[in-house]
Order: structure tokens, then sequence, then C-alpha cells
């Protein structure tokens, strides 16, 4: 996806606002398991994925435990970060060798002063980020491993394919063992 469609997608901005906006926005690349965001520090940039995919997770003395994936066109941040100016909690790992648009939070934030179209698009990704959060603790509380597999075949069937089955099993909640019991189950 480009910058433009990305942007749209969150918010519909006058030319004006979206090419300062745009003025404010790199393109990185990164290789295939680059730790992008770490857990307990500040991160300074949101990003937009243009190619590639992504999963945020936070580490227990055991095992890591995957809570999101995100891919073409979705927007990667740390929200206490964003927000607050405060440690994140989760780590960022890129899955597959990502394009990536970069923007610096402290950046963003003099835009949000100085153009209500801009300050009403980062409203806009804020709340939408909100909602996939709401989502995903709803998710856990009241659906099964299995509906929430079923979900992912609806939703995210691209996951399947790009993303290892470990990493899906821990988005799910359930070990390896009882994800290919479910697969087996549905086919």
């Amino acid at each position: 996806m480009n910058i433009d469609q990305i942007l749209d997608k969150v918010y519909l901005l006058p030319e004006a606002s979206k090419n300062s906006l745009k003025e404010h926005i790199t393109e990185v690349s990164y290789p295939k398991g680059f730790c992008l965001m770490e857990a307990d520090k500040v991160i300074p940039y949101l990003y937009f994925i243009r190619k590639g995919i992504a999963r945020a997770y936070s580490s227990t003395a055991d095992n890591d435990i995957t809570f999101w994936f995100g891919s073409e066109g979705q927007c990667i941040l740390s929200m206490k970060s964003y927000v607050e100016d405060k440690p994140g909690y989760e780590s960022i790992e890129l899955l597959e060798d990502c394009d990536l648009y970069r923007m610096e939070t402290e950046s963003l934030r003099k835009l949000f002063n100085e153009d209500i179209h801009i300050a009403n698009w980062g409203r806009k990704l804020a709340e939408a980020e909100m909602i996939k959060s709401e989502e995903l603790i709803i998710s856990r509380q009241f659906k099964t491993s299995l509906e929430r597999y079923k979900d992912i075949i609806t939703y995210q069937p691209d996951l399947l394919k790009r993303v290892q089955l470990g990493y899906i099993a821990s988005y799910l909640g359930i070990t390896q063992v009882s994800l290919s019991r479910i697969r087996a189950e549905i086919k």
C-alpha cells in the first residue's frame, strides 16, 4: 500500500494537510527478525506497513505471548509511548522483510497543534487503535480458541500462509498441539 492509501484509510485529509503530514514521513526497510520496538522503552516513532508483516508480543519468564499481527496498511505503534511518552509493554518483531513508513511522534504532535485536520486525523488513528484493542480483549474473554481461529480464517486468512503456527497458537492462547487439533477438526 502506498502512503496516500494508508493515510486516507485513517481519515480523509485536505490535500494541503496530507502533504504537510507526508513531509514528516520517511520510508525505511528492515529484515525479517528485526526487533522494531522493545518493551520497556519509549518509542519515538510510529510506523505504517507498506509491505510485510509484524507481530507484537510480551515476554514472560517462560515464553513470548503474541497478541497482535499487523500487515500491509496497518499502523505499528506503542500506544503508551504515543499517548503518554512512557515506555511501552510490547515488543514488535518483523516476521518478513518489511518496507515501512516512519514518522517521529514529536513531529506529529507539533502538526496536531498547527493543523486541526491533522489533529482530527490523529484522533481517528488513536480511536481505531483503541477499537482494535477492545475487540482483542472481548475476543479473548468471550470466544473459544476455535471461534478465534475461525475469525482468523474469515478476517485474516493471509496470516495462515505467512505466520508460523507457533505464533498463531500463542495469539490464540493455546498450545501448538491444541491448534493442530482445531485445524484437523475444521478440515
